[in-house]
């Protein structure tokens, strides 16, 4: 797989030019370690990570310089005596503390207080035993009813128009790769054209469809006459995002003619 540089779509291994922005695509080789598909400007193999330009140079026989490995000197850290120093006195003493209860009382100074002791404490605790409730439980809402065509998923599905017989053709659901031809002892065409007017222009296996997600591709299988979108030719090897309203023609001329739609 080829990633568009421009686009960043993936194309077909081989691919000229990219499908999508028709970007001619960069020239690709094979890694010599692993044969993974590569650039052939690329210096590593981005699956195993194989020296590219490495690889040549090898082979031509250069040889790279070597250098010689740097050596970092050595620094001895001096030893420094380090005296040991005393501690600072606190600039002020703490007080030690009371071991009963504190009970303030005014003096004879009203902005003052001196602490006297006392046995009783200072604050009491009344305990309230509160009864545990259950909090109540909402029960959740009942389900919408669903009302008829409120909301309905539709599954699209895509088809081929004859141009000439206003004949549709449904594009099987449970096929990937849809093969477009006529009967054949090879590939057995999931789409016959044999019966549709002038159909000797279309080759026996001329044209896939490949489908992928929500997306259909296009590509001539080598077919003698060639495919054409919208009076186009399709290259063969490269393919076609299809759209709706593209023209799809088996053939020169115009003979055998398809519209793709998506209903």
């Amino acid at each position: 797989m080829i990633v568009c540089p421009n686009c960043a779509h993936p194309n077909p291994d081989g691919a000229n030019q990219c499908e999508n922005c028709c970007t001619p695509l960069p020239v690709t080789t094979n890694c010599p370690k692993c044969g993974a598909i590569v650039q052939v400007d690329a210096a590593f193999c981005g699956q195993c990570g194989y020296d590219l330009q490495g690889s040549v140079s090898q082979e031509e026989g250069q040889v790279l310089p070597q250098t010689d490995p740097v050596v970092m000197p050595t620094v001895v850290s001096p030893i420094v005596n380090i005296p040991n120093l005393e501690l600072p006195e606190p600039l002020v003493k703490p007080e030690p503390l009371l071991s009963g209860t504190v009970n303030l009382e005014k003096s004879s100074n009203p902005n003052t207080s001196v602490p006297i002791e006392t046995e009783e404490p200072l604050l009491t605790t009344n305990t309230i035993s509160t009864p545990l409730t259950t909090p109540e439980v909402s029960s959740p809402p009942p389900e919408e009813e669903a009302i008829p065509g409120k909301t309905q998923l539709q599954e699209k599905f895509a088809k081929l128009l004859h141009i000439r017989t206003d004949t549709n053709i449904e594009l099987p659901v449970n096929l990937s790769v849809i093969h477009i031809g006529k009967p054949n002892d090879k590939v057995a065409p999931d789409i016959d054209v044999s019966g549709f007017p002038d159909s000797e222009v279309v080759s026996r296996s001329h044209a896939d469809i490949r489908v992928e997600g929500d997306s259909c591709y296009i590509e001539d299988t080598g077919s003698s006459n060639g495919t054409y979108i919208n009076n186009t030719p399709l290259i063969k090897g490269n393919r076609h995002k299809l759209e709706p309203g593209d023209r799809i023609s088996l053939g020169k001329g115009d003979l055998v003619s398809f519209l793709f739609q998506v209903s």
